[in-house]
């Protein structure tokens, strides 16, 4: 035993005294041991995250089926889904709507879930006070009943144990409250303050997709099964009813957490596979950087070993660097990867955070010890192994005197060349995304976002009952919006240009006269809304204040509703709705320029405007049971300077009325760009890192080899060899390998094309191959950068003395 330490302490000593190769071992392990544990981190913290769901694996979201994916269901179709076989319990969950709230407080716009009194049961969790909505309130007209989320209760009612049986205006109604939801419901909420009941009319028409199912299994039950029993009832219930856009519609099953965190784990694993391969590129290098290593003292092994020197005195200290190696490189790796998380934290989306932040667990400490002590140690072994295996004459014949053996030299190309093709692949695939995603970011929205202020209201449903007081609302405000000092511009619509899934009203049951209908994305505007956010207005005009209720209906177009329905020839044309009576039509007046309402990285919809004093009273109520209005305000200088004046002329307006949303329109457009941010910055990082890493583990076989061929350069320059021969020499051996390391690596490129093209349609939403500018980039980068680390060796073997290396004969 002693023996053993003694071999092990002298090895650590030798590193510490020489610390070149043992910083650069454990740095080149430590970018790859980071990359894979900051993204393991952000994956247990989202993916991996226990469920506060009771017996989680047993719950299912069951709906329709889109691009292979379980997305909502509506009303209607829910309540002819019937009893299904294994099903225990089923549930309908709908959400992201406003309300007002007053009571207790100021009053407060807030989010509202709704679910009926199956749903706690199906998710087997209980009211933290009170109870679930009893059956007489979960229907049309019943008792009005209201539930707190649990933040909510602490926030606004400071925990009050009796806050069960206290009365709360919502939309101005009093209602009871009977429960306060456990904090476990928060993520299903979707945000929601409150929820309400869901209230099924015995047979609803509602056939809007806006509501998920969720469904209790029973022991034995597969989702599988249970998805087919759902396809069927489905196609069944579309037939039935007669629903033309249902009729090649699929219905299916699937986990809830895999559709919880759907997004999440595309974007995840895109960065898991790029970590691998950058954590693989490090081990490689890794691998050369021992073979290297033990190469260079094979002799003196060899001598040992012919002296009868057993194995293990061999391996002890290869093995015990080895370790040393790998304790330094996951300990950096660590302090890496908690340095990139923590400057990352401001573009990480919430959701993937925990308390605001990252952490690096027990799991990942042991991680990422475990992959460098088993990492350093395998490559310390592998290094030894090749340089044991020809231990005898040919290792004594070929290394104790002219540097590298040929086998030796062989390994060592090979795992050049292996590096060389891991980058290769990762770069390919990073730089089609990265193409993809700048071309994205540099591309322009059709809207402008800067010096503009936005906030939402949600007029109270018992104070503006109808589309009368909601126009006079509106009008009033935006009158008193345009006294506050610097605003020159003020407007108001029912959504914004840009903005997530609540900034969306899709709208159906819209066609030419005769012909299909189809769907758009609708929006009501008051005037002046083109010209401040400067939509471009490419034919016709814009609207005036002229276009009143009880003028002549107009609607604005698109141009990619104007191409797609009209040819491009759109002014002058009807667009109509319904049928009927109640069918509504306008007359196109003009057509503006697309706008990426949900980023870059989405096409843009096709779009209609109309004059937000002529919508439709039952379209308006429709829209006010999902979204509130929005009001912009433009002018000189910081938007937020205006919050005050916003206050004020609220307050002047519409005393008790609350709003909400007070910001910045960039901050907006900031959040849809964020993701996109994320990603090219992370897929750069990666880039960046793979780069490096074989540029670095190049140079450090290129160096080693020539010193190893130290006595080689110093013959061939006493033979006459000019020193640019020997220049060339090295530049040729060193680019033959990244040759072959790029031609495999592009090789499994291709072939990966097909996986690649689905791996971008869920992350960019779109499908492509490799980019053909990406390949002849990454090409030149991985040639140049190889040829760079190739210099300094070539130059090096270029000046080395004929006398000093042949004294060593």
């Amino acid at each position: 035993m002693n023996i053993w330490l003694n071999e092990i302490a002298r090895a650590w000593r030798a590193s510490l005294r020489r610390p070149a190769f043992l910083l650069l071992a454990s740095g080149v392990l430590a970018l790859g041991i980071g990359a894979s544990v900051a993204v393991f981190a952000l994956i247990q913290n989202t993916l991996l995250k226990p469920s506060p769901l009771p017996d989680v694996e047993r719950l299912a979201i069951v709906g329709n089926v889109h691009g292979g994916e379980v997305w909502a269901i509506s009303k209607q179709a829910y309540q002819h889904l019937g009893k299904i076989e294994g099903v225990r319990s089923i549930g309908l969950l709908g959400g992201g709507t406003v309300a007002n709230i007053a009571g207790a407080g100021e009053p407060e716009q807030v989010t509202v879930a709704y679910f009926d009194r199956t749903l706690l049961p199906t998710l087997g969790l209980r009211p933290v006070l009170g109870r679930n909505f009893d059956a007489q309130e979960d229907q049309p007209n019943g008792p009005k009943a209201v539930m707190l989320s649990h933040g909510l209760w602490l926030r606004r009612f400071g925990g009050d144990p009796q806050v069960i049986g206290r009365r709360m205006q919502v939309e101005g109604v009093p209602h009871t409250i009977v429960g306060v939801l456990p904090a476990a419901f928060a993520d299903l909420m979707n945000d929601g303050a409150i929820a309400l009941p869901m209230a099924l009319p015995p047979n609803s028409t509602d056939s809007g997709t806006n509501y998920a199912a969720i469904a209790r299994l029973a022991a034995g039950t597969s989702i599988r099964q249970v998805g087919a029993q759902v396809d069927a009832r489905l196609r069944a219930t579309y037939r039935d009813l007669g629903e033309p856009q249902w009729e090649q519609a699929r219905g299916g099953a699937e986990r809830l957490l895999d559709w919880q965190h759907r997004d999440a784990r595309s974007l995840l694993t895109v960065f898991l596979g790029s970590a691998l391969l950058v954590l693989a590129i490090a081990l490689v290098n890794l691998v050369n950087l021992m073979f290297m290593r033990m190469l260079s003292r094979g002799h003196d092994v060899a001598v040992r070993a012919a002296l009868g020197a057993p194995a293990m005195r061999l391996m002890l200290p290869a093995m015990s660097e080895g370790a040393l190696v790998g304790l330094c490189g996951a300990l950096l790796g660590l302090a890496l990867a908690k340095l990139g998380l923590g400057l990352l934290q401001g573009v990480i989306p919430a959701e993937w955070l925990s308390a605001g932040q990252v952490r690096l667990g027990g799991f990942a400490w042991g991680l990422a010890l475990a992959v460098g002590l088993c990492g350093a140690l395998v490559a310390a072994v592998l290094g030894l192994w090749r340089s044991r295996a020809a231990v005898a004459v040919d290792e004594l014949r070929e290394g104790g005197r002219s540097g590298l053996g040929v086998r030796s030299g062989r390994l060592g190309r090979a795992l050049v060349i292996a590096q060389v093709a891991l980058a290769a692949i990762l770069l390919c695939v990073a730089g089609t995304i990265a193409r993809t995603l700048y071309d994205a970011s540099q591309r322009s929205l059709g809207f402008e976002a800067e010096h503009i202020l936005t906030f939402e209201v949600a007029p109270v449903q018992a104070r503006y009952p109808d589309a009368a007081a909601v126009r006079d609302l509106s009008e009033r405000l935006q009158e008193r919006l345009r006294a506050l000092p610097g605003v020159t511009e003020v407007s108001a619509a029912t959504n914004l240009p840009s903005g997530g899934a609540r900034d969306q009203f899709n709208m159906g049951d819209l066609h030419l006269p005769g012909g299909p209908q189809f769907y758009v994305q609708y929006h009501g505007v008051a005037p002046g809304y083109f010209e401040l956010f400067g939509i471009r207005l490419l034919r016709g005009r814009t609207f005036q204040r002229d276009d009143r209720q009880g003028a002549e209906p107009v609607a604005i177009v698109s141009r990619n509703l104007a191409d797609a329905k009209f040819a491009g020839h759109a002014l002058g044309k009807t667009i109509q709705q319904g049928e009927g009576e109640h069918a509504w039509s306008a007359r196109i007046v003009g057509v503006v320029e697309d706008t990426y309402q949900r980023g870059p990285l989405h096409a843009p919809e096709p779009m209609l405007y109309v004059p937000l004093a002529q919508m439709p009273e039952d379209t308006l109520a429709i829209f006010r049971g999902y979204e509130p209005l929005r009001f912009v305000l433009r002018g000189h200088g910081e938007p937020m300077q205006w919050r005050e004046g916003v206050r004020a002329a609220m307050g002047e307006v519409a005393p008790e009325q609350p709003f909400a949303n007070l910001r910045a329109m960039r901050d907006v457009v900031r959040g849809t760009t964020m993701r996109l941010r994320l990603e090219l910055l992370l897929v750069g990082l990666f880039s960046g890192l793979a780069l490096l890493l074989a540029a670095a583990g190049l140079y450090a076989v290129m160096a080693v080899a020539v010193a190893a061929r130290e006595r080689e350069f110093g013959v061939r320059t006493a033979l006459g060899a000019p020193p640019v021969r020997l220049v060339r020499l090295v530049l040729r051996g060193g680019m033959v390998q990244i040759a072959w390391g790029l031609l495999i690596g592009l090789a499994v490129a291709l072939v990966a094309t097909r996986l690649l093209s689905e791996a971008l349609m869920r992350l960019l939403n779109r499908a492509s191959g490799l980019d053909p500018v990406a390949l002849l980039g990454v090409c030149l980068l991985l040639a140049t950068a190889g040829m760079l680390a190739c210099v300094w060796p070539a130059v090096r073997a270029s000046r080395v003395h004929p006398m000093r290396a042949l004294r060593g004969d």
